[in-house]
């Protein structure tokens, strides 16, 4: 197990790596901040005081080799637009993505695989089409439709939550969060509802094609000989059995939630790191975007790694090289 881990950290580092180079040429790529910073009234002397003061003059090996020497030391730059070091002001709209995320993540795991265990057990009933049919509207549907559909009926019309922003800040075990007030909750609830539907048709497809298939199985058959009854024959072997395929599509897409969750902030205002990007990005506060898409590729990596070692814990059949 030990060394499967020295070799996953060291392909970690290389990946890291690699995407930074990439992303760094990308985002440098795309335009001129001080076009967006200064006035376009400004004179040649203060506009050249500028691009010197943000090393802009310099190559774009050198500009690389400067970012890649001040990570080293922990510093990720500072903002353009905020002039604030950049680690403090990602840190700063975290908490309220992470929140958004963890309820969304919850609506759809407990409801997701519970709805496609069922969907899968008795799929010819009304209400396993019924749930089938709800799962491909989560598919189909835009994600800023449905926000803005939820914001007209839950907001507008029926006036019973509120259209955007995070809510009231408490704290739990000596964490603010917006999750200890009733008002936080009352503002969480929509955009965590509209982040988690993909999430959630996917989870119900994917558990009920699982279930189908275990069903036919021989272990099945022979558990229903031994007496057991259909609930042990789910939740004792079955659902062990097909929750490989879920828990890899669960990790990559809590990534993708934590990474991508920018059209959900955008339509409910919520004040992530999402939201944070966008604005960076219109900005062009170069430091913010790099930074940015460098932790997402780390947060990737990083759930890659738990995941395959969530498999050897599911299924003993799985081998990581390295291992006992």
């Amino acid at each position: 197990m030990l060394g499967y881990l020295v070799q996953r950290l060291a392909q970690a580092v290389i990946v890291v790596f690699a995407m930074s180079i990439i992303v760094f040429v990308g985002v440098y790529a795309i335009g001129n901040p001080i076009d967006v910073l200064i006035d376009p009234g400004a004179t040649q002397e203060i506009r050249a005081k500028l691009i010197a003061q943000y090393g802009l003059d310099q190559p774009l090996w050198r500009q690389y080799l400067t970012f890649l020497g001040n990570v080293v030391h922990g510093d990720m730059g500072t903002s353009m637009v905020y002039n604030i070091p950049v680690v403090d002001l990602v840190f700063s709209r975290l908490p309220a993505t992470l929140e958004l995320v963890f309820v969304s993540v919850c609506i759809a795991t407990f409801i997701g695989i519970p709805a496609g265990l069922y969907a899968g057990y008795r799929p010819d009933s009304v209400a396993a089409k019924a749930i089938m049919a709800l799962s491909v509207l989560g598919f189909s549907v835009p994600t800023f439709w449905i926000g803005m559909l939820l914001i007209m009926t839950f907001a507008v019309n029926l006036g019973i939550l509120p259209s955007g922003g995070r809510g009231d800040v408490g704290s739990f075990l000596g964490i603010p969060t917006s999750l200890a007030t009733a008002d936080g909750w009352s503002h969480v609830i929509m955009p965590a509802l509209n982040l988690s539907l993909f999430k959630m048709g996917l989870m119900i497809r994917l558990t009920r094609a699982g279930m189908v298939e275990a069903m036919r199985t021989d272990y099945v058959r022979f558990a229903r000989a031994q007496g057991l009854t259909d609930r042990q024959i789910v939740f004792s072997h079955v659902l062990r059995n097909i929750s490989i395929p879920i828990v890899t599509v669960f990790g990559l897409e809590l990534g993708s939630t934590l990474a991508f969750a920018v059209v959900t902030e955008s339509v409910f205002t919520w004040p992530g790191v999402g939201k944070l990007i966008i604005d960076s990005i219109l900005q062009l506060d170069r430091p913010v975007m790099v930074t940015y898409l460098v932790l997402v590729v780390i947060l990737f990596v990083l759930i890659n790694l738990t995941v395959d070692l969530i498999y050897a814990r599911l299924d003993p059949r799985v081998r990581l090289k390295g291992g006992a």
